[in-house]
């Protein structure tokens, strides 16, 4: 490893930092499977050159935090600032083969931070994940300068509650939204209004961001959160809810009072999760207006 970075054992993984903003030493670290460094991305520097800068942003990884073996974490320094809105996505891309290869990205960080977050699954077999798998700190990834969606907050309707469903990664607008609504709150005065966050996953390992949702329910009697694990024997001692995320939406959007007359339902990530829990929501009154969906295709 490069003597300007460091690798930090975590509870869930490894989590490599960049240290030195200025002396990088342009060519680590290429993360292979099992988290070691290796040869520096992209091989062929040459491919940089289709980057049309019109059009694309380049952003340096400075931090990257390993959760599984599929997925991660990485926080990137793009060399101008991005605007965007919680909720937004990103197209994320890098040069291979005399072309661009790119895909759409929720972004998790909160509209003000200089950094931009996202949480990532390698798709075996994909054309871009497996590429961006490889590229650890201080690696460069193309970022499109124009952020994209309407996949954010409801403050039209009026509506005192808001529940949102994600599996795995799709909890990324959501954990975006929050942290802007803490960021800009007034910590004299609550926010009128709920937010209720309702997150699946296999293991706990997946829920990325379970720990600060978990600390942010603590400190915010406005926000609440409820993980569930659809595999839970594989997490001895886990105290939460057990079976599919899908399974847990009438149970607690009823304990929370949410009814279809004052809350909007956000759905991000899994497509079918999507189907089950908007059939589930229509059946209890809520209009297709307000539901909003972002749906994670798998072929990344």
């Amino acid at each position: 490893m490069c003597r300007i970075h460091k690798a930090e054992e975590l509870p869930r993984g490894r989590v490599y930092v960049f240290t030195n903003q200025t002396s990088c030493c342009g060519s680590c670290l290429l993360l292979t499977e099992g988290g070691a460094a290796g040869e520096p991305y992209p091989p062929d520097t040459g491919n940089w050159r289709i980057m049309n800068p019109q059009v694309y942003l380049r952003g340096v990884i400075v931090e990257r935090r390993d959760l599984t073996p599929k997925l991660w974490i990485i926080r990137l320094r793009p060399e101008e600032e991005l605007a965007f809105t919680p909720g937004q996505y990103v197209a994320l891309g890098l040069p291979r083969g005399g072309r661009i290869i790119e895909r759409p990205y929720s972004l998790v960080s909160a509209s003000c931070e200089r950094e931009l977050e996202f949480f990532l699954e390698l798709v075996p077999g994909g054309q871009l994940t497996p590429l961006l798998y490889q590229v650890g700190v201080c690696g460069e990834i193309l970022i499109r300068r124009i952020a994209k969606g309407r996949f954010g907050f409801d403050s039209q309707s009026q509506h005192v509650n808001h529940l949102m469903i994600a599996t795995v990664t799709g909890v990324a607008p959501f954990v975006s939204i929050l942290r802007n609504q803490i960021l800009n709150r007034d910590e004299h005065r609550p926010p009128p209004f709920s937010l209720l966050l309702l997150q699946g996953a296999s293991t706990s390992a997946e829920l990325g961001y379970g720990d600060e949702l978990s600390a942010r329910a603590r400190e915010c009697e406005w926000f609440h959160y409820v993980p569930s694990l659809s595999r839970g024997w594989l997490d001895a001692g886990w105290p939460g809810e057990l079976g599919r995320v899908d399974d847990t939406v009438r149970k607690y959007a009823d304990a929370f009072g949410f009814t279809a007359a004052d809350t909007t339902a956000y759905l991000c990530g899994n497509p079918q999760m999507i189907v089950n829990v908007r059939e589930i929501l229509q059946r209890a009154g809520f209009s297709r207006g307000f539901i909003r969906e972002e749906m994670y295709w798998p072929g990344a």
